[in-house]
């Protein structure tokens, strides 16, 4: 028979009483949101407005696509643009929410990676498949060859760079030690499933076809933002945790609000919207 160590079990109790408890139903429900925000401002401001804007007279805007019979290079860049400056917007207001619930600072966090993971993960998506918006974007410039390699080069930076800026966030602005790996990967992995779901079930109504679900939506979701399973690994050795560190609470009012927004999302605009200027 194996008898444990006195003193192993007193640290084991010692780490599960000072572990916080995050609720996890909360986690979802502000995860769902941030990713029902970026993939909208990627789709209906990024692409839509913009297509609106420059020369289009109308369109079809659902969870997994802007289709409009006119296009250019700009219209077809402007959903990573967006998403750049949405995160970057967003890891500033991280920074300056030192006062604010651990709900809205996690909601930050986690909008903040979904919009730069989306945004300088299309790069290298586009460079390696030859398919998707930076594809559209050097279509015709030669050699292809050059501009690909360099999609590719720029989104290994950028993602990486990315990567760096979210993990360290976790850290400091939520307050996990990257020691503490189960509350870590909590907070991130959560996110990553939950945005898969919702973009999976919101895509079936879409009515381009199930392919472009599978070709893009999915690759888009599951692939940009498969850092978050490997976060802990990317923490700067330098960053020490925040003063902050509470655990994610129950929040009704989080989770309403993520429940009628999902169905929107999946029943209002799944199927697709039609938008005319």
């Amino acid at each position: 028979m194996l008898v444990a160590d006195d003193g192993s079990q007193a640290n084991l109790v010692a780490e599960n009483a000072t572990t916080p408890k995050d609720d996890l139903l909360t986690i979802i429900a502000i995860s769902v949101v941030a990713l029902m925000i970026s993939t909208m401002l990627h789709e209906g401001l990024g692409h839509g407005a913009v297509a609106l804007l420059t020369g289009a007279a109308s369109g079809t805007l659902s969870t997994v696509a802007w289709s409009s019979p006119f296009d250019s290079r700009l219209v077809a860049a402007g959903g990573t643009i967006v998403n750049l400056i949405t995160g970057f917007v967003c890891w500033l207001a991280l920074r300056a929410a030192h006062n604010n619930s651990a709900t809205t600072r996690f909601f930050l966090l986690i909008a903040c990676a979904f919009n730069l993971f989306s945004g300088t993960g299309y790069f290298f998506f586009s460079g390696v498949t030859g398919f998707g918006d930076w594809q559209q974007v050097i279509a015709g410039m030669h050699p292809s060859w050059l501009w690909r390699t360099l999609l590719i080069v720029v989104g290994m930076g950028a993602y990486y760079c990315a990567m760096r800026i979210v993990g360290a966030s976790v850290v400091r602005y939520l307050g996990v030690p990257p020691g503490d790996r189960t509350r870590f990967r909590r907070l991130t992995w959560v996110p990553y499933f939950a945005a898969i779901l919702i973009e999976l079930i919101a895509g079936l109504r879409n009515p381009l076809g199930l392919p472009l679900v599978f070709e893009s939506a999915l690759p888009a979701t599951a692939g940009a933002n498969c850092a978050l399973l490997f976060l802990v690994y990317y923490v700067p050795r330098s960053t020490t945790p925040g003063p902050n560190c509470q655990p994610i609470p129950r929040s009704y009012p989080w989770i309403i609000v993520s429940s009628v927004l999902a169905l929107v999302f999946v029943l209002v605009l799944g199927p697709g919207i039609q938008i005319r200027w």
